[in-house]
């Protein structure tokens, strides 16, 4: 008799009751606006951004709306016009070329390895295309960014890192984030921190962070903030720089305060189910996982595998097998987008040519995310029913 799995792949852990409770204490007081403040008060979302910039060792941070609004107010903080070219990852989720569209850019498409990260080689040969690259840290994999720097340094190009899927994480013991002009993190409900919506944006650029500042739709009251620029820098950049508000409340950066002091523990929680998964699923027949670099801290939120060179019905036929097992599966390489999986060529508002190297690898990558209610027993419990019915269809076919 076979087993399975009974668990959800969408429930989040609670809020905690500290973070319950300094929600209700900003509700009780009804200032929810980050400027709604009494005469030398700081605020939640001050205090959230100061303990931020502290985390990931910045300068600056700018709490916003949601990871997609960090991303294009990025983009219009580096002053990027429509009609720019932006580089960016082939293998990422839509609000990455959606940011870049959105501005009226146009996304160049850089290849992906079979270590589910941005192919260098590929960023050498067209880093002279564009002066920006959105970096995606795709999934939590992280690229070697001494090399990937090396090649933008030597090009002129200017990085904004997506950390969405990589805070906590790091490049030889660099924070995640820490080597871009200006990095970008989300808190949406599946991230690593969870307030529904929200996000963060980080630079140690004075004139770069006061346009973010300004685009946020500060109200020329920026010198509320607590992890800003200095109230001069701002004289430069206030009467040209368009309000397009994307602020973070009191309400959601009082509940992310106390989960960001959890966050490290959570780390290692997260990385001993992905580590019981990688384990289980190690030498399935047909299946290839993605092995961690030495020099990468990762989170493992997610765990992805790859059904390199699989025929699409076969492919198929290992999700509908695990998903009547209860183990949901996501495909990237499906023809049409469902849910977050997309492909390059889905964003028909993006212009993309073939890249058949890249168009093999994300043909094969399935995903599957690792909430935190999952115990250790049901991770190895998944890792035997995913290596049970890969290795059916693989034999079968």
């Amino acid at each position: 008799m076979s087993e399975d799995f009974t668990g959800n792949f969408t429930q989040q852990l609670p809020i905690s009751e500290e973070a319950i409770q300094a929600a209700v204490s900003v509700m009780r007081g009804g200032r929810l606006h980050r400027y709604n403040l009494t005469e030398g008060e700081i605020g939640e979302v001050s205090l959230l951004e100061q303990e931020f910039a502290a985390y990931v060792g910045s300068n600056f941070c700018l709490a916003v709306a949601s990871g997609g609004y960090a991303l294009a107010c990025a983009l219009r903080a580096m002053d990027v016009k429509p009609g720019d070219r932006v580089l960016t990852n082939a293998f990422t989720l839509a609000p990455v070329p959606g940011a870049i569209a959105s501005i009226g850019a146009v996304p160049v498409f850089v290849g992906v390895t079979e270590g589910l990260v941005i192919d260098l080689a590929d960023l050498e040969v067209k880093a002279d295309q564009a002066d920006v690259l959105m970096l995606s840290h795709m999934r939590g994999h992280i690229c070697d960014m001494e090399a990937l720097m090396a090649i933008c340094d030597a090009h002129g190009v200017t990085v904004i890192e997506d950390c969405a899927h990589t805070m906590g994480g790091g490049w030889k013991g660099v924070p995640s984030g820490r080597h871009g002009a200006m990095a970008c993190y989300s808190t949406q409900t599946y991230k690593h921190i969870n307030s529904g919506e929200g996000g963060f944006l980080i630079s140690d650029d004075e004139t770069l962070m006061a346009r973010a500042v300004m685009l946020s739709g500060s109200y020329m009251l920026y010198e509320r903030h607590g992890a800003a620029p200095s109230p001069e820098i701002f004289e430069g950049v206030k009467y040209h720089t368009p309000n397009v508000s994307g602020r973070m409340d009191h309400l959601r950066a009082a509940i992310l305060r106390p989960q960001l002091r959890e966050l490290d523990a959570q780390v290692v929680a997260w990385n001993e189910r992905h580590d019981i998964l990688l384990s289980g699923l190690q030498g399935t027949p047909g299946l290839t996982v993605v092995e961690r670099p030495e020099d990468e801290a990762y989170v493992g939120s997610s765990i992805q595998m790859v059904l390199l060179d699989w025929p699409e019905e076969q492919i198929n036929e290992v999700l509908t097998r695990c998903g009547k097992r209860g183990v949901e599966l996501k495909w990237f390489g499906g023809a049409e987008p469902v849910a977050f999986t997309s492909r390059y060529d889905s964003w028909r508002y993006a212009p993309s040519e073939a890249m058949p190297k890249t168009d093999r690898i994300l043909k094969g990558i399935v995903d599957m995310r690792i909430p935190l209610t999952f115990s250790e027993a049901d991770c190895a419990l998944i890792a035997r029913i995913i290596r049970d019915e890969v290795s059916a269809v693989f034999q079968a076919g």
